[in-house]
């Protein structure tokens, strides 16, 4: 599997998707500009002790992400979604894709998705699920309708 966050600004809230990624043995991809640094004393800083073991790939634009794989399927998630995260059937080589905890997704990506999905929520609260508890819902539905490969 693999999760792609876009533009993610919130260092914690990507700590805990890599550690999600790390624990279901998930490939992250980090679509730049980020709102934070990766380097070495950033992470440290954060507790992200299980950096190391994190298969991480970070990309400049989320065009060069689709070019680095032109036959995958992308899955996208915002609240303007009209399908369900729990409706698809997944595959292992699926890019979940989610946006910014304060913007969503850009509407040029969106524009381009066969595939938006959403997570239901109240309507009456203007707010969305954390994007770490949004991710860790839908990584495992994918999961487990595959059977949790390589996870006991």
């Amino acid at each position: 599997m693999h999760i792609v966050l876009v533009e993610p600004e919130i260092p914690p809230n990507t700590g805990n998707v890599a550690r999600t990624c790390v624990m279901t043995n998930t490939r992250l991809h980090l679509v730049e500009p980020l709102g934070f640094s990766l380097s070495e004393k950033e992470v440290r800083r954060s507790g992200l002790d299980y950096w190391r073991y994190l298969d991480l790939e970070v990309h400049p634009d989320f065009e060069s992400l689709k070019q680095a794989y032109p036959f995958s399927r992308f899955l996208y998630f915002s609240t303007k979604g009209e399908g369900y995260y729990y409706e698809v059937d997944y595959s292992s080589d699926d890019f979940i894709v989610f946006g910014s905890e304060t913007k969503g997704l850009p509407e040029e990506i969106l524009n381009q998705a066969d595939h938006v999905l959403r997570v239901p929520m109240a309507e009456q609260i203007p707010r969305s699920l954390n994007l770490g508890n949004t991710v860790a819902l839908v990584l495992y539905e994918a999961l487990r309708q595959q059977g949790f490969p390589g996870m006991r």
